[in-house]
């Protein structure tokens, strides 16, 4: 009776011992009982009811999509959905509704996925806490679990319980604390430095940043164009797997998809021999910021596969310490360019004044953007600026293709994939969080994960255990370029191994205690 995970509730549907309204309201109340983490911006809750109805006469008929089918996801609210407005969590965009859908959410709503809703995020993906967006931060699920709870108890210096809870990390934390609050059972995030992966760690989920034109892009309102992909949060690898499936292959609307170098249907097969695998671990990740529980984590992980037979091989990144000032040039020039778009003509906001177009255009994007996107249009302007052009953009460039290269190397020494930590700690009190400004924040938080954008690299954040706190840890894995279907073979095999504990959120939704109490924690923990 575990509900939990993607491939047992579709298996159930199958059977007929849930239906797909059943399955929809169950979620859309758990959405209304958790509405205090702030994960979901807007709730379609008529829409989903809708399909869920269109999902029952399917199967009723014998005529189900797939394994998709009469599935709750969410969607992070940087995706046009059709009718449903999106806002990119920003003053620019509320009240804006788009008359087409993003690709990837047509291809989930072409397979009888229901809509729950969209989900929260930093002001146009902009940040690694998902605190900085207009309709406020969202608060991790784990701040009110029972192995957080209990071990706060132990802590005679816990403070005020209301204002100790943790960040979810971001920016697409309202997708991975939709998915580890049980109400939904996949969403998409985007990634751009780390934004899936980051959140992914700190909720204790499955974050998969799929190779650069696997995953169509278009109708994913744009950072960074030439990094972004579209993520996937979701609580074990399977289900990232019938997702992945579900979205990839190219996509005429996108000219960076490439033709689909993907089996479908995509399964996942069980890794039967770890023993011909080669590990990588980059020596240029073990920094003095990483905290000791991660780093210890991280080298038991390594152990776990040599103990089975596998190489684990130090390898060097000797470009890892140019690529957060690279990435910062790279990002905030492409950022510049993308956000010239909401010039207040022609969609979203439109301030009042009228004195000239230019007046109109400062006075908009003033009302529109937060400080930390104005902030990086000012970056990305002064190096775009005809005498910095060559000094900044042009040379970051060039070391964008040192460090893809670097990775290209890694794999050509044999290595299959690379192990790496996702974040520096676990995930930290919002109060402790906001302390620092977004820019120092971003900058430390993506230190793992950017490099792997600036390659186009496929990776995925496999939560290994809880932290001394009761938290969750998550360890990195990256992949060689299109070669997403081995990366989640190998992080199947891990998942197994590590076999990481439910989330306990008994006090927090009652009636759902039946289907959390029957997953507990067995088989080899690397917490020992």
């Amino acid at each position: 009776q575990s509900g939990s995970s993607l491939r047992i509730v579709s298996a159930a549907l199958k059977q007929g011992q849930i239906t797909p309204t059943e399955l929809c309201q169950k979620c859309l109340s758990l959405i209304k009982k958790t509405k205090f983490l702030n994960a979901y911006i807007t709730v379609s809750e008529e829409v989903a009811l809708k399909q869920a109805e269109e999902s029952e006469k399917r199967y009723k008929n014998g005529q189900s999509l797939g394994d998709l089918d009469g599935i709750p996801v969410a969607v992070k609210d940087n995706f046009s959905t059709s009718g449903i407005e999106t806002t990119c969590a920003s003053n620019m965009l509320k009240g804006y509704i788009p008359p087409y859908n993003a690709t990837v959410v047509q291809k989930l709503l072409d397979q009888g996925a229901l809509l729950m809703g969209k989900t929260n995020l930093d002001e146009f993906a902009m940040g690694s806490g998902s605190t900085d967006g207009i309709f406020g931060p969202v608060k991790n699920p784990w701040s009110y679990s029972k192995q957080y709870r209990e071990k706060r108890k132990q802590n005679p210096h816990s403070k005020n319980e209301d204002s100790d809870w943790l960040i979810t990390g971001g920016s697409s934390g309202g997708s991975a604390a939709a998915v580890s609050a049980f109400t939904c059972y996949a969403a998409l995030g985007s990634d751009t430095g780390g934004s899936t992966r980051n959140p992914a760690a700190h909720c204790g989920l499955v974050g998969f940043k799929p190779s650069y034109g696997l995953v169509s892009r278009h109708g994913l309102i744009p950072l960074v164009n030439s990094m972004d992909v579209p993520g996937i949060l979701t609580r074990c690898v399977d289900d990232a797997a019938i997702v992945l499936g579900a979205l990839a292959g190219p996509d005429p609307k996108d000219s960076t998809t490439v033709h689909d170098p993907i089996n479908k249907p995509f399964m996942l097969p069980s890794l039967a021999d770890v023993s011909k695998l080669c590990i990588g671990i980059p020596k240029e990740y073990l920094i003095p910021e990483l905290s000791s529980e991660v780093r210890s984590l991280w080298s038991k992980a390594a152990d776990l596969f040599e103990s089975e037979g596998a190489k684990v091989l130090e390898v060097s990144l000797p470009h890892t310490s140019y690529s957060i000032v690279c990435y910062h040039v790279l990002c905030t020039s492409e950022v510049a360019s993308n956000m010239a778009r909401f010039d207040g003509l022609q969609y979203g906001h439109r301030c009042d004044i009228n004195v000239s177009t230019e007046a109109m255009y400062a006075a908009t994007r003033r009302e529109g953007f937060n400080d930390v996107v104005r902030g990086r249009i000012l970056s990305g302007n002064f190096f775009l600026l005809k005498e910095n052009y060559e000094n900044y953009f042009v040379k970051a460039q060039k070391v964008r293709r040192l460090i893809a290269n670097d990775f290209v190397n890694a794999f050509n020494s044999g290595v299959d994939v690379l192990l790496t930590p996702t974040t520096l700690s676990e995930a930290v009190p919002y109060l402790e969080f906001i302390k620092e400004d977004n820019r120092t924040r971003s900058a430390q938080d993506d230190i793992f994960t950017q490099a792997v954008n600036m390659a186009g690299l496929p990776a995925v954040s496999i939560p290994v255990a809880l932290s001394n706190q009761g938290l969750p840890i998550g360890l990195q894995f990256i992949g060689r370029a299109f070669c997403d279907q081995q990366l989640l073979t190998v992080a199947k095999w891990f998942e197994k191994q590590v076999q990481f504990p439910v989330i306990q959120l008994q006090e927090l939704m009652d009636d759902c205690s039946a289907v959390l109490e029957n997953e507990k924690s067995a088989s080899v923990s690397l917490k020992q």
